[in-house]
């Protein structure tokens, strides 16, 4: 169970013990980070300490609600609090526990016949003295059996057919389960060793005729074990890996449809009913190679020259490979030199549907990255040129032993078993040579010796009907460290929720909940697969694929290690710091008498907000504002959001106005976009408006003002770069002629951005495929059949996708999920 589990007046009365400097939320903050992904970082420890300025705002609640939205266990909780000693707190959440209900075996659907019997079966796990109570529908069951954890319907007949919930409950606290349909047939005669007349369940026995078999499956590769049973009443199934229950799987038929090492080991099924219970035969499952040693096996050079050779496994060699395919298991902890991330998110494409969620995905990605040790450097809206550019950077600071990740959100498409990214200036009808092919990215990523390669789409994967020419990436070598996480599956789309205001797309919505995990790369994506295939909304329309050769237990969470390489890595930390740079903050003095200042903030790596302030003024000026005007023609700014009084009205969604130094100054805001257009210095004008108590007439004043090429710009990924870049010396700029400034604002390599959050609204889903009109028909599911919903339900979808409502998702209508 998870913090989110606990009501609103537990999670109350926690944060009021929380909310302390002695023993409270800051020292609970620091024992929780001993899990990485639920490690806050700075800019979310101070949202939380600044619950403090509202009337009913609790720094603790902000910190357990963050813990609620990372899944903490409520055993963790318990532990974390232990290790500080709260005594109280630990009292009060022990007892809470004990009072907690939770429900362990769920009825399951049944079919029942004519005079038979049927068991519904519920238990649940809590305090002494629970009570169950049956309801068909809204009518409770008052005879028989139906204040017991099985229900027993006997003899079964027409009218018990309906759905089936149960009610367990202790004074005050109860819990549902999950509904059971129960559906009447005709019996078409008797199954063999089963009786249909009406006899106790004891008389028919319980006969196994399906018995898991023990299997050798590559990793990746689709795991199914079966196991069936003839009884009466029917019976249910419980599956075990290597004797630890796995909750989630209740069916004859275990389907693991990605499977990692994490898999391997021993299977069992129990099957039991009211009256029997029996287990199935072991199933011994392998995982990866092992499973060519039980044979002899041909080594075949698929060069032009190729040559068979035929090797024995016999004798000596067969257990020489045994120990080299099954070595001893051993404790290794891997180390990175260093890690590099490049997130691009396009939105505003010229000739294609525009799309939402990818400022939101790359934002919230970036502050997860951040918390792992990664130099992040994350754009929106990139064209053609500029995106090669981003890329041959992003190589550059990729070497020997450093984990790179690419992540990209926008069209894409796949031909012939490449992918490709789109950029905004993509024409209507584009082919490859429009877009940036990911499979030569990765060859490159490899001329780097590279510790880990992780490549994440999150685009559509459809066939591109305008391209017929395959493209011949280069060849890729044999690494063992690429793992390549695509948010849909071949042929098929991704999808995203369309809203007024920011939300995450459907990829990112469950991969932020596991990405921080301290587990090997794929099976951490294996299980935002899992999670994917169990919410509704993605169900039969979107599913994550991994590939992957990754033969080591590597991890986002690995340490840094950089004894071996400190001058390339002190090289590297230059050089990301270029696109992270932030101009000074500067107090500007009019002949007026009024002293202005002027901050600035990042949003992105090409997106920069600037705020002005009136720090002093004569007690003559009644009024004043500072604005900004008469910016370059390179940069982007929707010159009817510029100065306003709020972030939001200013365009930026992202940003939190308290993260900002002294927010309760009054301040006007500019959004600036598309940095990485910047050809010059950024010079612009600042414009004092102001008026004296004794004159009606408005009175201005202006400065010029240059700050220089503030973040990504002094990349000039506007600039045509070599087709091959090896060094940092092939770079844009000179690392010897660039000083960072000392009191810069340049993040901490460790930093995270702003937290944000903003209610729930409303919307409609969008594909992110390339093409506004070739697929706008293509992928719209038939929902007319649907027996979920009396009435349509509206797709509801919130800023961020909180975890615990992605499964409360419903379509409704046609066109709700549709494909551009």
């Amino acid at each position: 169970m998870t913090v989110g589990s606990l009501s609103g007046q537990v999670l109350d009365r926690l944060s009021q013990m929380l909310d302390n400097t002695t023993c409270g939320w800051r020292q609970l903050a620091t024992a929780v980070a001993e899990q990485p992904q639920l490690r806050c970082s700075e800019s979310e420890l101070t949202s939380c300490s600044l619950q403090v300025l509202s009337t009913a705002g609790s720094p603790g609640r902000a910190l357990l609600a963050r813990l609620a939205d990372r899944s903490c266990s409520l055993d963790f909780l318990l532990h974390c609090l232990r290790k500080m000693d709260h005594r109280e707190a630990v009292r009060y959440l022990t007892a809470t526990l004990a009072e907690l209900i939770q429900i362990t075996v769920q009825p399951q659907n049944q079919q029942a016949t004519a005079g038979g019997m049927v068991v519904l079966t519920c238990r649940a796990s809590g305090p002494p003295g629970l009570s169950y109570q049956w309801f068909r529908g809204k009518d409770e069951i008052l005879d028989g059996t139906g204040s017991t954890p099985e229900l027993v319907l006997r003899p079964s007949v027409s009218a018990h057919q309906g759905h089936y919930i149960c009610r367990v409950h202790r004074g005050g606290n109860f819990t549902f389960s999950q509904w059971a349909h129960v559906r009447f047939v005709q019996a078409a005669g008797p199954s063999p060793g089963c009786s249909s007349s009406v006899f106790p369940g004891s008389a028919s026995g319980l006969r196994i005729i399906l018995q898991p078999r023990s299997q050798a499956v590559s990793e990746g590769d689709s795991l199914v074990l079966e196991c069936n049973a003839e009884a009466n009443p029917p019976v249910q199934y419980e599956w075990y890996h290597n004797a630890v229950p796995m909750k989630e799987h209740h069916t004859c038929v275990l389907k693991i449809p990605c499977v990692t090492t994490a898999h391997r080991g021993q299977y069992k099924c129990r099957i039991f009913n009211l009256y029997h219970e029996a287990c199935s035969d072991t199933a011994t499952i392998t995982i990866g190679p092992s499973s060519i040693t039980d044979a002899s096996w041909v080594e075949i050079d698929r060069g032009p020259d190729s040559q068979e050779v035929h090797r024995s496994s016999d004798g000596l060699e067969l257990h020489q490979l045994q120990e080299r395919v099954n070595p001893p298991p051993l404790v290794k902890h891997f180390y990175a030199t260093d890690k590099v991330a490049l997130l691009i998110g396009n939105m505003n494409y010229l000739y294609h549907t525009q799309l939402c969620a990818p400022i939101a995905d790359v934002h919230e990605l970036t502050n997860l990255l951040r918390q792992m040790d990664f130099k992040v450097v994350s754009l929106l809206d990139l064209n053609w040129q500029e995106m090669h550019s981003a890329v041959t950077e992003f190589l550059l600071l990729l070497d020997k032993g450093v984990y790179g990740l690419l992540y990209f959100a926008g069209h894409g498409y796949e031909n012939y078993g490449n992918s490709f990214m789109v950029p905004i200036d993509a024409p209507s009808s584009y082919t490859s040579e429009h877009c940036l092919c990911v499979q030569n990215i990765l060859t490159r990523m490899q001329e780097k010796e590279t510790g880990l390669n992780v490549l994440l789409l999150d685009m559509c994967r459809k066939r591109n009907l305008y391209d017929d020419v395959i493209v011949q990436p280069g060849l890729l070598k044999v690494t063992a460290n690429i793992v390549f996480g695509y948010a849909t599956c071949a042929d098929a789309e991704a999808y995203e929720v369309k809203r007024e205001d920011v939300s995450n797309g459907i990829f990112i919505s469950f991969l932020k909940r596991r990405v921080c995990e301290d587990e090997k790369v794929t099976v951490v994506l294996d299980r935002v697969a899992e999670d994917m295939g169990r919410c509704e909304i993605t169900r039969g329309r979107q599913a994550l694929e991994l590939r992957s050769n990754l033969s080591e237990r590597r991890s986002l969470t690995d340490q840094i290690q950089t004894a071996v390489c400190s001058a390339s890595h002190s090289a590297r930390n230059l050089q990301w710091a270029v696109a992270n740079v932030l101009p000074k903050t500067l107090c500007l003095q009019f002949d007026c008498g009024v002293k202005v200042q002027l901050g600035f903030a990042a949003e992105f790596s090409n997106i920069m907000v600037i705020y002005s302030r009136i720090l002093e003024k004569p007690q003559e000026i009644v009024s004043c504002c500072a604005q900004l005007t008469d910016f370059p023609e390179d940069v982007d700014i929707d010159l009817k959001k510029s100065n306003q009084e709020t972030l939001l009205e200013a365009g930026s969604l992202l940003l939190v106005r308290e993260t900002l130094p002294s927010p309760e100054v009054p301040s006007l805001y500019t959004r600036i976009r598309c940095l990485q257009r910047l050809k010059r210095e950024l010079t612009f004008t600042i414009c004092l408006h102001y008026t004296y108590s004794n004159m009606d007439d408005e009175i201005q004043e202006r400065q010029p003002v240059t700050v220089g090429k503030p973040l990504v710009s002094k990349l000039n990924l506007h600039e045509p770069r070599p087709p091959q870049a090896q060094s940092a010396s092939s770079s844009s700029f000179s690392l010897d002629s660039f000083n960072v400034p000392e009191s810069s604002s340049c993040p901490p390599l460790g930093s995270a951005s702003s937290a944000w959050s903003y209610p729930a609204q409303s919307g409609q889903t969008s594909s992110r495929n390339g093409s506004a009109t070739s697929f706008r028909s293509g992928n719209i599911p038939e929902e007319t059949d649907s027996k979920c919903f009396d009435t349509p339900q509206p797709l509801v979808a919130s800023k961020s996708l909180p975890h615990g409502q992605i499964n409360e998702y419903k379509f409704s209508e046609m066109y709700d999920f549709h494909s551009h």
